[in-house]
């Protein structure tokens, strides 16, 4: 947290404003920096019973002002609460902006308030705009409170942060300003999009719950396919004439087109029928759905800013791996990706080489909880899976084992297998630098890539068509086509190649998504990490100490 903080200070910059000044009696400025000096030293201290953030921020905001009110421009002021309005449209809340006690100050004005009204709008006005371009820029949540392996921070550069406040107040459209403040990737814009879309279905009054039944498939007759078509409907996967004409109870061949688009956006098998599991997902409050949305527009928050041209990115909780080069999707692919109980870290590294016919060296967690006590059943194991034993040279260990008295901890070899179909890396590994032992790798247990739910490795991610990812990297790189590949591979020799271009690598998380076709897609929550942070985006807002 510490540094996101910091990295705020630093982001929140420019010019020196020109003093602008409110409707106020001569001596307002000594009232004011009073006023300020209290924020600044009282944490306790509250405006309108509304508790400041930015204490240091606002202190030397006015002070660079010497203590005029920032807020001279009536269309900064109604821009400022239109801001605050819309980050609804955004998944936060308004509230944590000071927009009730905003809403009615500016009525006792406009009603005619006295000086010390005056005084603490200009001060909310200005607590609110760093709130809210703090939480635009950086998120509410801190995401290492839920990845606790985060390490996406970025530089920020806005220079001083008052001078950038003061900035964005004088800017010709605060408005405006504030809106380029947020992600202005695709992905962003056509979540926020959804959101609306899904409010207004709420408004509309959603959708009804489809009753227990039986399995309901294709050619069947069931008073339960009406409120099926209903619900498909609803979310576009059914033409609104196919739901209110006709025979209801049928189930047709266009109910069964909807079904199958239904469980395709939710990463379902789509055979088409209607099962417990494909029930239970169609039956999800759409206020489960709404916060779903929101909680990845959090997400975008943290990851969508100044994104790099060129990276791979792993959508862990969507099995999925990507490969975008200048902007473009040019390469997608099936994932297999950590168990529940074995969770693939969410981290950023860079991709800097790949390993062509790899041995695998079986890591200590793995040796500890799943081979040893599988050789300690059965003698033969390790033989069983072209496992050998070698020293920290690398040099076969010839020697007998006890297997029975040896420990995880008591254990000084390792264990090694060699090239081969069978090896757990498959033909290529892609090796980015991490504290994790987590890579990309093929992997022999393809018929595994044919599961809705891919949760199978201990942390590594498993790539579907490796081979086509690895010669996109190395396309332009001499002597490396796809021909030379396969002709490395096939020669068995385990090969090192180092790319001449790096490429970042990205392991996310996101459980809502619009894909390039344009439609909305849902995950399960693969590690529980989507109630974290709704519940933080629902939570008042968190005073940070040094804001």
């Amino acid at each position: 947290m510490r540094s996101r903080v910091l990295a705020f200070l630093l982001a929140l910059a420019a010019l020196v404003a020109s003093p602008a000044t409110a409707q106020l009696p001569s001596g307002s400025s000594e009232a004011l920096r009073e006023s300020v000096e209290r924020v600044r030293d009282d944490p306790s201290y509250l405006v309108q019973g509304e508790a400041i953030a930015a204490r240091r921020v606002l202190a030397e905001l006015y002070a660079n002002r010497d203590f005029a009110p920032a807020w001279g421009s009536a269309n900064a002021r109604e821009e400022l609460l239109r801001a605050v309005r819309d980050s609804a449209h955004d998944g936060l809340d308004p509230t944590d902006y000071h927009a009730a006690a905003l809403e009615r100050l500016r009525g006792e004005i406009e009603a005619g308030a006295a000086a010390d009204v005056w005084l603490d709008y200009d001060l909310l006005q200005t607590d609110a705009l760093a709130r809210l371009l703090y939480h635009l820029i950086f998120g509410k949540l801190d995401p290492s409170e839920v990845s606790p392996h985060w390490n996406f921070y970025r530089e920020v550069d806005r220079g001083d942060p008052a001078r950038f406040l003061q900035k964005v107040i004088d800017a010709p459209s605060l408005y405006s300003t504030v809106e380029n403040e947020k992600p202005q990737h695709e992905m962003y814009r056509e979540l926020r999009g959804e959101l609306a879309r899904y409010r207004a279905l709420r408004e509309a009054g959603g959708w009804r719950e489809i009753p227990p039944g039986p399995t309901l498939k294709p050619g069947m007759r069931d008073a339960r396919v009406g409120a099926l078509r209903a619900r498909l409907a609803a979310t576009g996967q059914l033409a609104e004439g196919a739901a209110s004409g006709g025979d209801l109870t049928l189930y047709d061949a266009a109910v069964e087109a909807g079904v199958r688009a239904f469980q395709a956006q939710n990463g379902l098998d789509a055979d088409g029928a209607v099962g417990a599991g494909t029930l239970a997902v169609l039956n999800l409050p759409i206020d489960a759905r709404i916060a779903q949305i929101e909680v990845n527009l959090e997400r975008a928050r943290w990851l969508l800013h100044e994104v790099a041209p060129t990276f791979v990115v792993v959508n862990v909780a969507g099995f999925r791996v990507y490969y975008v080069r200048d902007n473009k999707l040019v390469w997608s692919a099936r994932a297999q990706v950590g168990k529940p109980y074995r969770q693939t870290p969410i981290f950023r590294s860079v991709l800097s080489y790949l390993v062509l016919n790899p041995t695998w060296t079986v890591p200590p967690g793995i040796f500890a909880n799943d081979i040893l006590p599988a050789q300690k059943r059965d003698p033969g194991y390790l033989a069983k899976r072209g496992l050998v034993v070698v020293d920290a040279q690398g040099e076969r260990v010839t020697a007998p084992i006890d297997w029975a008295s040896v420990t995880p901890r008591n254990f000084r070899y390792m264990l090694r297998q060699e090239p081969g179909p069978d090896n757990a890396l498959g033909r290529v590994k892609f090796m980015f630098p991490n504290q994790y032992s987590v890579y990309l790798h093929d992997t022999p247990s393809r018929a595994l890539f044919e599961k809705s739910d891919r949760a199978f490795s201990s942390g590594c991610i498993r790539v579907d068509d490796p081979l086509e990812l690895a010669t996109l990297l190395l396309a332009g790189q001499p002597g490396w086509d796809r021909a030379a590949i396969d002709a490395a591979i096939a020669a068995g020799k385990t090969r090192t190649v180092t790319l001449q271009n790096k490429v970042p690598v990205l392991l996310s998380y996101w459980t809502a998504w619009v894909d390039r076709d344009g439609a909305l897609q849902f995950r399960r929550d693969l590690y529980g990490r989507d109630e974290k942070v709704l519940a933080a985006l629902r939570a008042p807002f968190k005073v940070h100490r040094r804001l």
